[in-house]
């Protein structure tokens, strides 16, 4: 489609907010009629010229009382869907009276298939109707939009009766997408505060789409693939995978489809997520976009791609969705729990105040591991991602998987201020299971916080883009694996540590003469016999020496242990108490995989030399993953010479010297 045209058509429909919906709502809710009236009347062209043998069918069904009478409707419309009334859109331009125009334009809706109504309802949209009818704009809403001056229909108009000067060329269903993706992209940046929360920036999808589908364009194959987004807001990332994968197809020469699925959780996006799939056509597509949320409801808990990209909500508390899934502590599906070797159960369940990792793992459990390419995943997450959580946290566990099943190929570190509602620094995770030989037991981390071209205008809190240009370098260092100042490769186990517990033996002098409440015990004998063993065992054994001391006194260990905080005191020269460890002294060592010797050479070269009784508590060692772009890319800001300072300082004194002459001179 001419780009000059189709730029006029959005101009004309942007037109119709201001023009008839200006005194009525308010900038932020034009989209609530605009959106699905562009929807209506794009569906309403396609079905023009199949209306009387629509209505010819209905008469049909009816006559042989058939109920399930859509699928046949459908196929007399030659679409996925169908209007049952009698009326057309235009038919309902000649209502003079507000009643009629209600009665019949609800008549009209109520006409269309279940795939339509659906759309529909999570749009909301009868709700508008009965605020247009008392503002009298609905007539002159319709009445724009089946205007001579623009055409949503997939035939062109002609200027003359012999049909040979067009007037408005067709819009086929690619056409029509492209304007629908249009009006969305400018509700949303018109809307910044919301934006970002089901919109991902064009340019960052496309980045994502490239480095899911360019590692592996040369092994695309005739065939059909998969693509999923398990947050598919309006289905941005899944139209320009599809847009991407069939554009690299046919670069090399091959046949491809695509099959899209998705899930959504917000009624409102996941209505123009599907109108937008009806628009181009795609009617089976459409039906692939569940409702629901991911986490609780897996709208496609059977089913595997072979890519997947999403853009989950972060720092978004899903405390909801545990309390539907039997509670944080209850939650036992397999997507987010895994198994270590011996067949202990490890749980990857982060906090409830964020689940994005949810998401991440998710798509994971929906790879497929019989075929050839396997599955390539893109998600973008902010940085609790890949560094929130202590080693055994649901979090770290989750890293745990990903890295120790050799998931990961790369993660990648995007500009601040790249999304419209947050100026946080962003993360792509690539993600493959079908690694190439290079890239297995390794990660590559990139650094592409200043590769951005700045906005000539801000878009919210977007700043900046990423420019096609600097998308394809990003792209090549990816590919190419470059080592450089901005991409780093490591082995997976760089990432890993012990999160070890280092305890000291508890060590206790004893002071017999300390006075033992006589309340601690029931009966008087009882107290005076444990009076009498203390200053017996005080005789005898050692008072800095817990250990013998007690035996000397022949109590039980229960009676030990209620007298023990009244006759002793921490001394660290006394003898240890093998054991017990002294809590007070009780510290945590982070023990780097990579550390040469292990865990036996770190105590030995780093805490031994300086508490020789230290020791392991292995029994609490818990193993650790995290990633951390600042300890690999820092670059420490360089500091002043000490030469450089001095001058600036003699300078201002001189400045400050002349400025108090200049005033005592003033002052004479």
């Amino acid at each position: 489609m001419d780009n000059q045209i189709h730029n006029t058509i959005v101009s004309f429909i942007w037109g119709i907010a201001d023009d008839c919906l200006r005194d009525v709502y308010v900038r932020g809710k034009y989209r609530d009629v605009i959106l699905p009236m562009t929807v209506i009347r794009r569906l309403d062209a396609l079905l023009e010229d199949s209306k009387e043998a629509v209505l010819d069918m209905k008469k049909k069904l009816d006559a042989a009382k058939i109920d399930n009478q859509w699928p046949a409707l459908c196929n007399a419309a030659g679409q996925a869907f169908c209007n049952a009334s009698p009326f057309r859109l235009r038919d309902l331009t000649s209502r003079a009276k507000k009643q009629t125009l209600k009665a019949d334009f609800e008549a009209y809706l109520d006409g269309f298939s279940p795939n339509v109504q659906e759309i529909l309802e999570k749009f909301k949209f009868r709700n508008q109707i009965d605020t247009m009818i008392e503002a009298d704009i609905l007539g002159a809403v319709i009445e724009k939009f089946i205007s001579p001056d623009i055409n949503l229909s997939p035939k062109p108009v002609y200027k003359d009766d012999a049909q040979t000067i067009v007037k408005h060329p067709g819009l086929d269903n690619h056409g029509m997408g492209t304007i629908f993706e249009e009006l969305i992209r400018k509700f949303n940046e018109e809307n910044n505060e919301e934006a970002g929360e089901h919109w991902t920036p064009r340019d960052v999808v496309e980045l994502m789409a490239d480095l899911v589908f360019m590692p592996i364009a040369n092994q695309i194959k005739d065939a059909t693939y998969s693509c999923y987004d398990g947050a598919c807001g309006t289905g941005g990332m899944l139209t320009v995978a599809q847009d991407r994968l069939l554009t690299i197809a046919r670069q090399y020469g091959k046949n491809v489809s695509i099959h899209l699925f998705g899930q959504e959780v917000n009624p409102e996006t996941y209505a123009i997520c599907k109108a937008d799939m009806l628009l181009k056509g795609d009617g089976e597509q459409a039906e692939h976009i569940s409702y629901g949320s991911t986490l609780s409801l897996d709208g496609n808990a059977t089913r595997q791609f072979d890519f997947m990209l999403s853009n989950p909500p972060y720092g978004k508390s899903w405390k909801v969705d545990a309390e539907k899934m039997g509670g944080k502590k209850e939650i036992l599906d397999t997507r987010f729990n895994a198994y270590l070797e011996g067949g202990e159960q490890m749980a990857m369940i982060p906090r409830t105040s964020d689940g994005q990792l949810l998401f991440l793992l998710n798509n994971v459990a929906k790879m497929k591991k019989d075929t050839p390419l396997g599955s390539r995943i893109a998600e973008v997450h902010n940085g609790s991602s890949i560094f929130t959580g202590d080693a055994g946290s649901g979090e770290s566990n989750a890293r745990r998987y990903l890295i120790e099943n050799d998931l990961v190929e790369a993660i990648i570190a995007l500009p601040e201020n790249m999304f419209y509602n947050t100026g946080i620094g962003t993360f792509i995770w690539i993600l493959s299971n079908r690694k190439e030989e290079r890239r297995k037991g390794k990660i590559q981390l990139i650094d592409a916080t200043a590769m951005k071209s700045p906005l000539r205008k801000n878009m919210g809190k977007k700043n900046c883009e990423i420019t096609s240009e600097i998308r394809s370098e990003i792209v090549r260092i990816f590919t190419e694996m470059e080592q450089s100042k901005v991409s780093m490769i490591f082995d997976n186990e760089e990432f890993g540590y012990w999160s070890v517990t280092v305890e000291r033996p508890l060590r206790l002098r004893i002071y017999p003469d300390r006075e033992i409440p006589a309340d601690l015990f029931k009966k008087a004998d009882e107290f005076a016999a444990v009076q009498s063993a203390v200053a017996e065992a005080a005789k005898k054994a050692p008072l800095d020496d817990w250990t013998a001391f007690a035996k000397a006194t022949k109590l039980k260990a229960a009676t030990l242990k209620k007298i023990r905080p009244f006759i002793t005191e921490k001394d660290a020269i006394t003898q240890p108490i093998e054991g017990e460890p002294n809590v007070d002294l009780r510290d945590t060592e982070n023990i780097p995989f990579t550390y040469d010797g292990g865990i036996d050479a770190f105590m030995k070269n780093e805490v031994l030399p300086y508490a020789p009784d230290a020791y392991v508590d292995e029994k609490k060692t818990q193993i650790g993953y995290e990633i951390s772009f600042t300890k690999y890319f820092y670059k420490p800001v360089e500091l002043r010479p000490m030469e450089e300072i001095l001058e600036s300082l003699k300078a201002l004194e001189r400045e400050a010297d002349g400025m108090m002459a200049e005033i005592m001179e003033g002052i004479q």
